[in-house]
């Protein structure tokens, strides 16, 4: 049956690419920063393969598979507790044909252009949604990446496309996520600190993006001593879920204490879910939410 829902996305794709703008006119939005609902947040993240990012777990190139990760996904939103998506254009409009974003939150990601592994991987130059064409497809917010490399002068120019983009979004009163990290080169790959001074760095600085921070929220990851870290700033945060986890129990668990904290609202994961070790996707997407 999905090889067949598939068939018909590739055919509109072909003779009625309009059908996209269709879709997402007469799309069910769910709003985020109405005063009711969406206090706590579940998504399902899409957007790596933009990146040239296609590996899960043991798995090279497992997000490869197109077919294979919209049915992943389709399977991941029709979970009860599931609350959206974060996707590029591409995948997206991939859902929205297949009918799977009515009703969901639905987040654009915007700076793709840091492919992984190359020479300008900090220059994450913003290739994919703007502010613009978020709001003009009805979403819910845009996020991006700021990676910080001290010794890396590219970090400035995405610094400022970050603040840019903050204030585009917050201008059209939609979320501005921002995933922080302290980077470094390590054998001419670039690398991210997980240490709780360099995520507290990294928290500190995104927070102070652009003109305004009353609509961004932080994507952060778990690590050491998240009391401590999440102390760094009163912005809503989103767990980061990360690659597919060698011991799946001890990464939920992580999951369920940084969710006891006052700034935390919830999970964005996208491997971790899709591509389990065990591939149920609706079982670990089901843990997922039973931490909330």
């Amino acid at each position: 049956m999905f090889a067949e829902r598939l068939a018909a996305v590739i055919d509109a794709r072909v003779h009625r690419p309009r059908a996209i703008a269709e879709a997402a006119a007469a799309r069910h939005r769910a709003l985020l920063f109405t005063g009711g609902g969406h206090d706590r947040l579940v998504l399902v993240a899409a957007d790596h393969p933009a990146r040239g990012s296609l590996g899960a777990g043991r798995r090279p190139t497992a997000m490869a598979d197109r077919a294979d990760l919209l049915e992943r996904l389709c399977v991941a939103l029709a979970r009860p507790g599931v609350d959206g998506v974060l996707g590029t254009a591409d995948v997206l409009e991939d859902l929205l044909l297949l009918g799977a974003l009515d009703g969901k939150v639905v987040v654009g990601s915007m700076n793709r252009g840091g492919l992984s592994g190359s020479a300008f991987e900090i220059d994450d130059r913003f290739t994919g949604y703007g502010a613009e064409a978020i709001a003009a497809a009805g979403f819910d917010g845009g996020k991006m990446l700021l990676r910080i490399d001290p010794d890396d002068a590219a970090t400035v120019s995405t610094m400022e496309a970050c603040a840019r983009a903050v204030d585009a979004l917050a201008g059209r009163r939609l979320m501005a996520m921002v995933e922080p990290f302290v980077s470094r080169r390590v054998d001419g790959r670039s690398t991210n600190e997980l240490t709780p001074d360099a995520m507290v760095r990294a928290i500190s600085v995104a927070s102070g993006l652009g003109g305004t921070s009353a609509y961004t929220w932080l994507k952060v990851p778990v690590v050491d001593d998240m009391e401590r870290v999440m102390a760094a700033s009163t912005l809503p945060a989103l767990l980061l879920g990360g690659e597919v986890p060698a011991d799946r129990d001890a990464a939920f668990e992580g999951w369920q204490k940084a969710l006891r904290l006052p700034t935390v609202k919830g999970i964005v994961a996208g491997r971790s879910l899709l591509y389990p070790a065990d591939d149920d996707v609706a079982g670990a997407v089901d843990t997922a939410v039973s931490l909330l």
